[in-house]
């Protein structure tokens, strides 16, 4: 009777050695697979940002070109206005 005691319990210590070993082994598959998806993450919203950088620096541009097309347009319309003047003088 001691003897089936003893071999069901080796064998008990046996089953929980090897889902131990398996679970360890599986636990550090699951966090390199978790390191590799965090690097692409990081990846990815590193070229988001500099997408991102992008289109604000042409935002900027094209605000800098509208003030100077604002700038010129009112350039033209003080000229216009002076040849006008120029003309009706004679």
């Amino acid at each position: 009777m001691w003897g089936t005691i003893g071999a069901a319990l080796i064998s008990a210590a046996a089953a929980i050695v090897v889902c131990i070993i398996n679970s360890n082994s599986n636990h550090k598959k699951l966090l390199s697979e978790l390191e590799k998806r965090d690097e692409l993450q990081a990846y990815r919203i590193e070229q988001l940002e500099k997408k991102v950088d992008k289109h604000n620096n042409l935002v900027e541009r094209t605000y800098e070109l509208e003030k100077r097309t604002d700038v010129q347009e009112e350039k033209i319309r003080v000229a216009n206005h002076r040849i006008e003047d120029l003309e009706n003088r004679k």
